[in-house]
Protein backbone atom coordinates (compact mmCIF):
# COMPACT_ATOMS: atom_id res chain seq x y z
CA UNK A 1 0.00 0.00 0.00
CA UNK A 2 1.33 3.60 -0.70
CA UNK A 3 1.05 5.72 1.95
CA UNK A 4 -0.95 9.01 0.88
CA UNK A 5 -1.16 11.40 3.86
CA UNK A 6 -3.07 14.91 4.09
CA UNK A 7 -2.88 18.25 5.58
CA UNK A 8 -6.30 19.64 5.42
CA UNK A 9 -6.52 23.25 6.99
CA UNK A 10 -9.68 25.73 7.49
CA UNK A 11 -8.81 29.40 5.86
CA UNK A 12 -10.57 30.97 8.92
CA UNK A 13 -7.40 32.41 10.13
CA UNK A 14 -3.27 32.29 9.85
CA UNK A 15 -1.71 28.80 10.02
CA UNK A 16 -0.64 28.42 13.61
CA UNK A 17 1.89 26.52 15.10
CA UNK A 18 -0.88 23.42 16.20
CA UNK A 19 -1.38 23.69 12.47
CA UNK A 20 2.31 23.55 11.45
CA UNK A 21 3.08 20.38 13.31
CA UNK A 22 0.67 18.69 12.71
CA UNK A 23 1.42 19.20 8.75
CA UNK A 24 5.09 18.46 9.71
CA UNK A 25 4.31 14.90 11.28
CA UNK A 26 1.88 14.15 8.41
CA UNK A 27 4.61 15.51 5.90
CA UNK A 28 7.19 13.48 7.36
CA UNK A 29 4.74 10.04 7.74
CA UNK A 30 4.54 10.78 4.29
CA UNK A 31 8.69 10.92 3.11
CA UNK A 32 9.72 8.49 5.71
CA UNK A 33 7.50 5.92 3.57
CA UNK A 34 7.93 7.42 -0.23
CA UNK A 35 4.72 8.44 0.08
CA UNK A 36 2.28 11.27 -1.24
CA UNK A 37 1.63 14.66 0.77
CA UNK A 38 -1.73 16.21 -0.30
CA UNK A 39 -2.67 19.90 1.12
CA UNK A 40 -6.33 20.47 0.87
CA UNK A 41 -8.47 23.60 2.04
CA UNK A 42 -11.33 22.72 3.62
CA UNK A 43 -13.13 26.64 2.59
CA UNK A 44 -17.05 25.28 3.15
CA UNK A 45 -17.37 27.81 6.03
CA UNK A 46 -18.21 29.98 3.35
CA UNK A 47 -18.62 33.06 5.94
CA UNK A 48 -15.38 32.58 7.87
CA UNK A 49 -13.07 31.22 4.61
CA UNK A 50 -10.95 34.38 3.42
CA UNK A 51 -9.14 34.15 0.36
CA UNK A 52 -6.38 36.38 2.81
CA UNK A 53 -6.33 33.39 5.21
CA UNK A 54 -5.96 30.75 1.86
CA UNK A 55 -3.00 32.94 1.33
CA UNK A 56 -1.25 32.88 4.48
CA UNK A 57 -1.60 29.15 4.64
CA UNK A 58 0.06 28.99 1.37
CA UNK A 59 2.81 31.25 2.42
CA UNK A 60 3.07 29.52 5.53
CA UNK A 61 4.06 26.18 4.12
CA UNK A 62 6.03 27.68 1.52
CA UNK A 63 8.24 29.49 4.13
CA UNK A 64 8.59 26.13 6.39
CA UNK A 65 9.58 24.23 2.98
CA UNK A 66 6.71 21.70 3.71
CA UNK A 67 5.92 20.96 0.23
CA UNK A 68 3.13 18.91 -1.21
CA UNK A 69 2.40 16.08 -3.92
CA UNK A 70 -1.02 16.85 -4.80
CA UNK A 71 -3.00 20.38 -4.46
CA UNK A 72 -3.69 22.52 -3.07
CA UNK A 73 -7.63 21.24 -3.42
CA UNK A 74 -10.57 23.27 -2.42
CA UNK A 75 -13.80 21.73 -1.23
CA UNK A 76 -15.94 24.71 -2.92
CA UNK A 77 -14.46 22.81 -6.34
CA UNK A 78 -16.05 20.21 -5.04
CA UNK A 79 -19.77 20.89 -4.13
CA UNK A 80 -21.58 18.40 -6.80
CA UNK A 81 -19.33 15.45 -5.58
CA UNK A 82 -20.81 16.19 -2.57
CA UNK A 83 -24.20 16.07 -3.42
CA UNK A 84 -23.96 13.20 -5.44
CA UNK A 85 -22.67 10.83 -2.46
CA UNK A 86 -25.34 12.60 -0.38
CA UNK A 87 -27.93 11.12 -2.79
CA UNK A 88 -25.94 8.33 -2.63
CA UNK A 89 -26.58 7.64 0.77
CA UNK A 90 -30.17 8.91 0.47
CA UNK A 91 -31.00 6.03 -2.00
CA UNK A 92 -29.07 3.56 0.19
CA UNK A 93 -31.12 4.11 2.98
CA UNK A 94 -28.18 5.61 5.06
CA UNK A 95 -29.34 8.92 5.10
CA UNK A 96 -32.75 10.82 5.29
CA UNK A 97 -34.41 14.02 5.49
CA UNK A 98 -35.09 15.50 9.00
CA UNK A 99 -37.32 18.37 9.45
CA UNK A 100 -37.24 19.13 12.79
CA UNK A 101 -36.94 22.86 13.52
CA UNK A 102 -34.29 24.72 15.73
CA UNK A 103 -36.90 25.09 18.48
CA UNK A 104 -37.90 21.77 18.67
CA UNK A 105 -33.82 20.34 18.67
CA UNK A 106 -33.43 22.79 22.02
CA UNK A 107 -35.89 21.93 23.91
CA UNK A 108 -34.93 18.37 23.36
CA UNK A 109 -31.40 18.66 24.54
CA UNK A 110 -32.59 20.96 27.62
CA UNK A 111 -35.18 18.13 28.49
CA UNK A 112 -32.01 15.38 27.88
CA UNK A 113 -29.78 17.90 30.17
CA UNK A 114 -32.62 18.03 32.85
CA UNK A 115 -32.50 14.33 32.56
CA UNK A 116 -29.00 14.11 33.22
CA UNK A 117 -28.87 12.31 29.35
CA UNK A 118 -26.14 12.57 27.10
CA UNK A 119 -27.51 15.94 24.61
CA UNK A 120 -28.07 14.10 21.20
CA UNK A 121 -30.56 13.73 18.31
CA UNK A 122 -33.78 10.98 19.20
CA UNK A 123 -34.82 10.35 15.54
CA UNK A 124 -37.85 11.19 15.34
CA UNK A 125 -37.49 11.66 11.80
CA UNK A 126 -36.09 8.30 11.07
CA UNK A 127 -38.51 6.74 10.00
CA UNK A 128 -40.84 9.23 8.12
CA UNK A 129 -41.18 8.19 4.13
CA UNK A 130 -42.89 10.79 2.89
CA UNK A 131 -40.74 13.57 1.38
CA UNK A 132 -42.16 17.43 2.60
CA UNK A 133 -39.88 19.23 0.06
CA UNK A 134 -41.92 22.47 1.37
CA UNK A 135 -40.48 21.95 4.73
CA UNK A 136 -37.17 23.51 5.79
CA UNK A 137 -34.80 20.28 6.09
CA UNK A 138 -31.82 18.78 6.89
CA UNK A 139 -30.06 15.61 5.67
CA UNK A 140 -28.82 13.36 8.89
CA UNK A 141 -26.48 10.75 8.56
CA UNK A 142 -28.49 7.12 9.61
CA UNK A 143 -25.78 5.87 11.85
CA UNK A 144 -25.70 2.18 13.07
CA UNK A 145 -28.23 1.15 16.31
CA UNK A 146 -25.77 -1.67 16.92
CA UNK A 147 -22.35 -2.64 17.57
CA UNK A 148 -19.27 -0.46 17.83
CA UNK A 149 -16.79 1.02 16.09
CA UNK A 150 -13.08 0.52 17.13
CA UNK A 151 -10.42 2.59 16.21
CA UNK A 152 -6.38 1.44 16.18
CA UNK A 153 -4.81 4.67 16.64
CA UNK A 154 -1.56 4.99 16.08
CA UNK A 155 -0.90 7.18 18.88
CA UNK A 156 -3.79 7.02 21.49
CA UNK A 157 -3.96 3.06 20.67
CA UNK A 158 -7.47 1.55 20.64
CA UNK A 159 -10.25 3.52 20.66
CA UNK A 160 -13.70 1.74 21.34
CA UNK A 161 -16.83 3.45 20.69
CA UNK A 162 -20.32 1.94 21.10
CA UNK A 163 -22.76 3.42 18.24
CA UNK A 164 -24.93 3.76 20.39
CA UNK A 165 -23.43 6.24 21.76
CA UNK A 166 -23.46 8.69 18.23
CA UNK A 167 -26.45 10.74 17.28
CA UNK A 168 -27.33 11.03 13.53
CA UNK A 169 -25.29 13.72 12.73
CA UNK A 170 -26.59 16.32 9.58
CA UNK A 171 -24.84 15.86 6.84
CA UNK A 172 -26.39 18.75 4.93
CA UNK A 173 -27.84 22.20 5.52
CA UNK A 174 -31.28 23.63 5.25
CA UNK A 175 -29.42 25.43 2.08
CA UNK A 176 -28.33 21.85 0.89
CA UNK A 177 -24.60 22.61 1.64
CA UNK A 178 -22.33 19.49 3.00
CA UNK A 179 -21.43 19.66 6.63
CA UNK A 180 -17.64 19.07 7.70
CA UNK A 181 -18.21 15.35 8.43
CA UNK A 182 -19.60 14.80 4.91
CA UNK A 183 -17.12 16.22 2.67
CA UNK A 184 -13.97 15.22 4.89
CA UNK A 185 -15.26 11.43 4.58
CA UNK A 186 -16.30 11.83 0.46
CA UNK A 187 -12.69 13.79 0.19
CA UNK A 188 -10.24 11.27 1.88
CA UNK A 189 -12.37 8.11 0.01
CA UNK A 190 -11.51 10.24 -3.31
CA UNK A 191 -8.65 11.21 -2.77
CA UNK A 192 -6.83 7.11 -1.51
CA UNK A 193 -5.54 8.87 1.83
CA UNK A 194 -4.44 6.20 3.82
CA UNK A 195 -3.13 7.96 7.02
CA UNK A 196 -5.07 10.92 8.69
CA UNK A 197 -2.88 12.46 11.13
CA UNK A 198 -4.90 15.39 12.59
CA UNK A 199 -5.91 17.38 16.26
CA UNK A 200 -7.12 14.93 19.15
CA UNK A 201 -9.77 17.78 19.09
CA UNK A 202 -11.54 14.83 16.35
CA UNK A 203 -11.35 12.29 18.22
CA UNK A 204 -14.81 12.89 18.40
CA UNK A 205 -15.60 12.89 14.55
CA UNK A 206 -13.96 9.88 13.62
CA UNK A 207 -16.04 6.65 14.63
CA UNK A 208 -18.75 8.94 12.87
CA UNK A 209 -16.66 9.78 10.09
CA UNK A 210 -15.79 6.06 9.95
CA UNK A 211 -19.07 4.68 9.89
CA UNK A 212 -20.19 7.15 6.77
CA UNK A 213 -16.96 5.53 5.36
CA UNK A 214 -18.33 1.85 6.36
CA UNK A 215 -21.90 2.75 4.27
CA UNK A 216 -19.82 4.14 1.46
CA UNK A 217 -18.23 1.00 0.85
CA UNK A 218 -14.89 2.51 1.07
CA UNK A 219 -11.25 1.80 2.75
CA UNK A 220 -10.58 2.62 6.18
CA UNK A 221 -7.05 4.82 6.68
CA UNK A 222 -5.31 5.09 9.69
CA UNK A 223 -5.88 7.66 11.99
CA UNK A 224 -3.20 9.02 14.17
CA UNK A 225 -4.37 12.09 16.51
CA UNK A 226 -2.00 14.08 17.87
CA UNK A 227 -2.28 15.76 21.40
CA UNK A 228 -2.97 19.82 21.86
CA UNK A 229 -0.07 21.84 22.41
CA UNK A 230 0.36 23.97 25.73
CA UNK A 231 0.81 26.91 26.76
CA UNK A 232 4.67 28.63 28.93
CA UNK A 233 1.34 28.53 31.32
CA UNK A 234 0.10 25.01 30.68
CA UNK A 235 -3.03 26.75 29.32
CA UNK A 236 -3.82 25.77 25.84
CA UNK A 237 -1.89 27.44 23.44
CA UNK A 238 -3.43 30.96 22.07
CA UNK A 239 -3.17 34.04 20.67
CA UNK A 240 -2.43 35.84 24.35
CA UNK A 241 0.68 33.24 24.05
CA UNK A 242 2.33 35.44 21.63
CA UNK A 243 3.59 34.75 18.22
CA UNK A 244 1.37 31.26 17.51
CA UNK A 245 1.03 32.10 13.97
CA UNK A 246 4.06 30.72 11.65
CA UNK A 247 4.60 33.74 9.84
CA UNK A 248 4.61 35.66 13.33
CA UNK A 249 7.85 33.80 14.02
CA UNK A 250 9.48 34.53 10.30
CA UNK A 251 8.60 38.11 11.28
CA UNK A 252 10.80 37.73 14.49
CA UNK A 253 13.48 36.43 13.13
CA UNK A 254 13.30 32.54 13.11
CA UNK A 255 14.71 30.20 10.56
CA UNK A 256 12.13 27.50 9.53
CA UNK A 257 14.40 24.77 9.57
CA UNK A 258 14.87 25.99 13.78
CA UNK A 259 11.01 26.12 14.45
CA UNK A 260 10.40 22.80 12.18
CA UNK A 261 12.91 21.56 14.61
CA UNK A 262 11.64 22.32 17.50
CA UNK A 263 7.97 21.41 16.32
CA UNK A 264 8.80 18.20 15.91
CA UNK A 265 10.12 17.98 19.69
CA UNK A 266 6.68 18.66 20.75
CA UNK A 267 5.25 14.91 21.28
CA UNK A 268 8.10 13.33 19.73
CA UNK A 269 12.00 12.49 20.79
CA UNK A 270 14.61 10.22 19.75
CA UNK A 271 16.95 9.33 22.81
CA UNK A 272 18.26 12.91 24.14
CA UNK A 273 19.11 14.22 21.03
CA UNK A 274 18.29 18.04 20.01
CA UNK A 275 18.64 19.02 17.04
CA UNK A 276 17.53 17.29 13.77
CA UNK A 277 18.40 18.28 10.01
CA UNK A 278 15.04 17.97 7.85
CA UNK A 279 16.97 13.88 6.90
CA UNK A 280 17.42 12.90 10.05
CA UNK A 281 13.79 14.02 10.93
CA UNK A 282 12.22 11.57 8.09
CA UNK A 283 14.68 9.08 8.98
CA UNK A 284 13.70 8.66 12.62
CA UNK A 285 10.28 10.15 13.01
CA UNK A 286 7.68 7.23 13.70
CA UNK A 287 3.95 8.30 14.64
CA UNK A 288 3.87 5.56 16.86
CA UNK A 289 6.36 6.94 19.01
CA UNK A 290 4.73 10.59 19.08
CA UNK A 291 3.49 10.86 23.45
CA UNK A 292 -0.06 10.87 24.05
CA UNK A 293 0.00 13.93 27.03
CA UNK A 294 0.45 17.09 25.63
CA UNK A 295 3.17 19.12 25.05
CA UNK A 296 4.24 22.72 26.05
CA UNK A 297 5.50 25.53 23.89
CA UNK A 298 8.22 26.81 25.74
CA UNK A 299 9.56 29.96 23.53
CA UNK A 300 13.24 30.40 25.62
CA UNK A 301 13.94 26.92 24.14
CA UNK A 302 12.70 27.41 20.65
CA UNK A 303 14.97 30.99 20.95
CA UNK A 304 18.26 28.72 21.81
CA UNK A 305 17.33 26.18 19.10
CA UNK A 306 16.87 29.58 16.23
CA UNK A 307 20.65 30.71 17.96
CA UNK A 308 21.98 26.78 17.40
CA UNK A 309 20.78 27.08 13.88
CA UNK A 310 21.83 30.56 13.22
CA UNK A 311 25.43 29.48 14.43
CA UNK A 312 25.66 26.05 12.35
CA UNK A 313 24.16 25.97 9.71
CA UNK A 314 25.75 27.21 6.68
CA UNK A 315 25.89 30.83 6.29
CA UNK A 316 24.24 31.48 3.05
CA UNK A 317 21.32 29.68 4.29
CA UNK A 318 20.90 32.07 6.91
CA UNK A 319 21.68 35.04 4.53
CA UNK A 320 19.11 33.70 2.37
CA UNK A 321 16.73 34.15 5.00
CA UNK A 322 18.56 37.48 6.32
CA UNK A 323 18.02 39.67 2.86
CA UNK A 324 14.24 39.17 3.47
CA UNK A 325 14.68 41.08 6.65
CA UNK A 326 16.77 43.40 5.13
CA UNK A 327 14.43 44.11 2.58
CA UNK A 328 11.83 44.78 5.19
CA UNK A 329 14.13 47.76 6.72
CA UNK A 330 14.64 49.27 3.26
CA UNK A 331 17.77 47.68 3.32
CA UNK A 332 19.96 46.79 -0.14
CA UNK A 333 22.73 44.92 0.84
CA UNK A 334 24.17 44.06 -2.19
CA UNK A 335 24.38 47.85 -3.10
CA UNK A 336 24.82 49.56 0.60
CA UNK A 337 27.27 47.00 2.52
CA UNK A 338 28.92 43.95 2.71
CA UNK A 339 28.10 40.98 1.70
CA UNK A 340 25.58 39.07 3.57
CA UNK A 341 27.40 36.10 3.86
CA UNK A 342 30.24 37.62 5.32
CA UNK A 343 27.98 39.63 7.91
CA UNK A 344 26.26 36.19 8.86
CA UNK A 345 29.58 34.80 9.45
CA UNK A 346 30.49 38.22 11.96
CA UNK A 347 27.14 38.30 13.56
CA UNK A 348 26.21 35.09 13.88
CA UNK A 349 27.73 34.21 17.65
CA UNK A 350 26.10 37.12 19.14
CA UNK A 351 22.71 37.24 17.37
CA UNK A 352 19.79 34.79 18.68
CA UNK A 353 17.48 36.28 15.61
CA UNK A 354 17.86 37.18 12.50
CA UNK A 355 15.70 40.66 13.74
CA UNK A 356 18.94 40.59 16.54
CA UNK A 357 21.21 40.74 13.34
CA UNK A 358 19.73 43.29 10.99
CA UNK A 359 19.48 45.62 14.49
CA UNK A 360 23.21 45.19 15.59
CA UNK A 361 24.34 45.09 11.76
CA UNK A 362 22.10 48.63 10.52
CA UNK A 363 25.64 50.76 10.83
CA UNK A 364 27.19 48.08 7.80
CA UNK A 365 24.82 49.55 5.28
CA UNK A 366 23.11 53.14 6.46
CA UNK A 367 25.02 56.70 8.25
CA UNK A 368 24.18 57.19 11.46
CA UNK A 369 23.48 61.10 12.84
CA UNK A 370 23.70 59.96 16.84
CA UNK A 371 25.85 57.89 19.31
CA UNK A 372 25.02 56.12 21.64
CA UNK A 373 25.23 58.31 24.55
CA UNK A 374 26.72 55.87 27.19
CA UNK A 375 29.35 54.62 24.60
CA UNK A 376 29.99 58.32 23.80
CA UNK A 377 30.24 59.60 27.13
CA UNK A 378 32.54 56.89 28.44
CA UNK A 379 34.70 56.56 24.81
CA UNK A 380 34.83 60.34 23.57
CA UNK A 381 36.47 62.38 25.96
CA UNK A 382 38.83 65.17 24.77
CA UNK A 383 42.03 63.09 24.92
CA UNK A 384 40.28 60.39 22.53
CA UNK A 385 41.03 62.78 19.22
CA UNK A 386 44.80 62.14 19.38
CA UNK A 387 44.04 57.84 18.94
CA UNK A 388 41.73 58.48 16.31
CA UNK A 389 43.48 61.41 14.45
CA UNK A 390 46.52 58.59 14.33
CA UNK A 391 44.35 56.26 13.24
CA UNK A 392 42.78 58.41 10.47
CA UNK A 393 46.37 59.54 8.98
CA UNK A 394 47.14 55.12 8.83
CA UNK A 395 44.23 54.44 7.61
CA UNK A 396 44.51 57.01 4.51
CA UNK A 397 47.70 55.43 4.02
CA UNK A 398 46.28 51.55 3.70
CA UNK A 399 46.41 50.94 -0.02
CA UNK A 400 44.85 46.84 0.13
CA UNK A 401 41.75 47.65 2.84
CA UNK A 402 42.12 43.78 4.68
CA UNK A 403 41.24 43.34 8.31
CA UNK A 404 45.03 41.51 9.43
CA UNK A 405 46.45 45.10 8.44
CA UNK A 406 44.08 47.25 9.69
CA UNK A 407 44.22 45.22 13.33
CA UNK A 408 47.96 45.71 12.75
CA UNK A 409 47.70 49.90 12.60
CA UNK A 410 45.72 49.41 15.65
CA UNK A 411 47.95 47.71 17.95
CA UNK A 412 51.16 49.94 16.35
CA UNK A 413 49.12 52.90 17.26
CA UNK A 414 48.46 52.04 21.34
CA UNK A 415 51.66 51.17 21.17
CA UNK A 416 53.29 54.46 19.61
CA UNK A 417 51.39 56.76 22.00
CA UNK A 418 51.96 54.73 24.79
CA UNK A 419 48.07 53.37 25.34
CA UNK A 420 46.18 50.66 26.28
CA UNK A 421 44.57 48.58 23.40
CA UNK A 422 41.30 49.61 25.07
CA UNK A 423 41.95 53.01 24.58
CA UNK A 424 42.75 53.33 20.82
CA UNK A 425 39.98 49.91 20.12
CA UNK A 426 36.80 51.36 22.00
CA UNK A 427 36.84 55.08 20.72
CA UNK A 428 37.58 53.31 17.05
CA UNK A 429 34.81 51.18 17.49
CA UNK A 430 32.18 53.93 18.87
CA UNK A 431 33.31 56.01 16.21
CA UNK A 432 32.46 53.94 13.27
CA UNK A 433 29.43 51.87 14.61
CA UNK A 434 28.07 54.38 16.93
CA UNK A 435 28.01 52.13 19.60
CA UNK A 436 30.06 50.25 21.86
CA UNK A 437 29.16 46.76 20.56
CA UNK A 438 30.66 45.26 17.31
CA UNK A 439 32.47 41.98 16.20
CA UNK A 440 36.22 41.93 16.38
CA UNK A 441 37.76 45.75 15.46
CA UNK A 442 39.69 44.42 12.32
CA UNK A 443 36.16 41.92 11.37
CA UNK A 444 34.24 45.44 11.20
CA UNK A 445 36.72 47.56 9.73
CA UNK A 446 37.32 45.24 6.85
CA UNK A 447 32.93 44.92 6.56
CA UNK A 448 32.37 48.50 6.81
CA UNK A 449 35.13 49.39 3.91
CA UNK A 450 37.52 51.90 3.65
CA UNK A 451 35.37 54.80 2.32
CA UNK A 452 33.02 54.74 5.50
CA UNK A 453 35.38 53.93 7.79
CA UNK A 454 37.41 56.80 6.72
CA UNK A 455 34.54 59.24 7.05
CA UNK A 456 33.23 58.35 10.17
CA UNK A 457 36.68 58.52 11.90
CA UNK A 458 36.24 62.33 10.30
CA UNK A 459 32.95 63.02 11.86
CA UNK A 460 33.93 61.29 15.37
CA UNK A 461 36.54 64.11 15.59
CA UNK A 462 34.44 66.70 14.86
CA UNK A 463 31.99 65.54 16.80
CA UNK A 464 34.77 65.19 20.21
CA UNK A 465 35.80 68.76 19.17
CA UNK A 466 32.33 70.42 19.36
CA UNK A 467 31.54 68.46 22.26
CA UNK A 468 34.59 69.62 23.95
CA UNK A 469 34.89 73.15 22.73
Amino acid sequence: MSVKTRFAPSPTGYLHVGGARTALFSWLHAKKNNGTFVLRIEDTDLERSTQASVDAILEGMEWLGLGYEEGPFYQTHRFDRYKEIIQQLLDQGDAYYCYCSKEELEALREQQMADKEKPRYNGKCREISEDKAELNRVIRFRNPDQGEVVIDDLVKGKIVVANKELDDLIIARTDGTPTYNLTVVVDDMDMGITHVVRGDDHVNNTPRQINILKALGAELPHYAHLPMILGDDGARLSKRHGAVSVMQYRDEGYLPEALLNYLVRLGWSHGDQEIFSIEEMIELFDLSQVNVSASAFNTEKLLWLNHQYIMNSEPELVAKHLEWHMQQRGIDAATQGPALVELVKAQRERCKTLVEMVDASLYFYQDFTEYDEKAAKKNFKADAIVPLQALLDAFNGVVEWEGGALHEIVLQTAETLELKLGKVAQPLRVAVSGAGMSPSIDVTLSLLGREKTLKRLENAINYIKEKNN
